[in-house]
């Protein structure tokens, strides 16, 4: 009877191991799918994305850095740079005894270089810049039907590494109002500069809308890697223990 009870202890502890994969395989398939989605897009739009390539390799700026197929072209021909970036950031803090490092230099640099191309391509001067006076819609929902799909996609994509990427970094952002919250405020932030700066655009209250939607979407998609309020004293490098003589 005895043998039988740990037969069964162990085949129980078995079943246990066999249903619950452990969080280093989790990562590697996030990590794949994400490449593999990257690849697709990269394949998807590899066309219009080329036809910038000659002006960016020739270090031009007309025709590259004014366009948005070139913006787009040389941020997925930067990404080596952020990537180093993150693990210089990781090791300078694995070696101050910081905890969740990696974690928090990937969140820091992601914020940045996946939000930064987008604001600048959201504030491309139009043909008319500095002439044609600045444009306003205050009307939920009249310029969402003129947008198609690659215009909502677009929106989307502007503030969604910042949605992403926030909440995972500091744990104050760590809920989903504070996100619609900081997704909206940005965006009404570049639709006043488009105003302001008259940069023949239009000022509306869909792209706020659209741009706060992508960053809740975002995330939500990263809701498991979100910080929490235990966490946040891991910012601060661990305390050498300090060894007393004896008396």
């Amino acid at each position: 009877m005895y043998r039988g009870r740990i037969q069964n202890r162990i085949r129980h502890r078995n079943g246990l191991n066999l249903s619950a994969p452990p969080s280093r395989t989790r990562r590697i398939v996030l990590v794949g799918l994400a490449i593999l989605g990257l690849a697709g897009a990269m394949f998807t739009v590899r066309r219009p994305l080329m036809m910038s390539a000659p002006a960016c390799m020739a270090g031009r700026w007309h025709g590259c850095f004014d366009t948005e197929n070139g913006v787009l072209l040389m941020m997925l021909v930067g990404l080596p740079l952020p990537a180093l970036v993150v693990c210089a950031l990781t090791l300078r803090r694995r070696a101050a005894g910081v905890t969740s490092a990696w974690r928090m230099s990937l969140a820091e640099v992601g914020m940045v270089y996946g939000t930064v191309p987008f604001v600048w391509i959201t504030l491309m001067p139009g043909p008319g810049a500095g002439i044609v006076p600045g444009r306003v819609n205050l009307i939920p929902l009249r310029d969402l039907v003129t947008m198609g799909p690659v215009g909502i996609g677009g929106n989307l994509l502007i503030f969604a590494a910042l949605g992403f990427f926030a909440p995972m970094r500091f744990a104050a952002l760590a809920s989903v109002p504070r996100i619609l919250m900081l997704g909206a405020g940005c965006s009404a932030l570049v639709e006043t500069a488009q105003y302001v700066l008259r940069l023949d655009r239009v000022s509306s209250v869909d792209d706020v809308l659209v741009n706060a939607a992508g960053a809740v979407l975002a995330a939500l998609a990263s809701r498991h890697w979100w910080r929490t309020a235990a966490e946040v004293p891991s910012d601060q490098p661990r305390p050498a223990l300090v060894s007393t003589p004896a008396d």
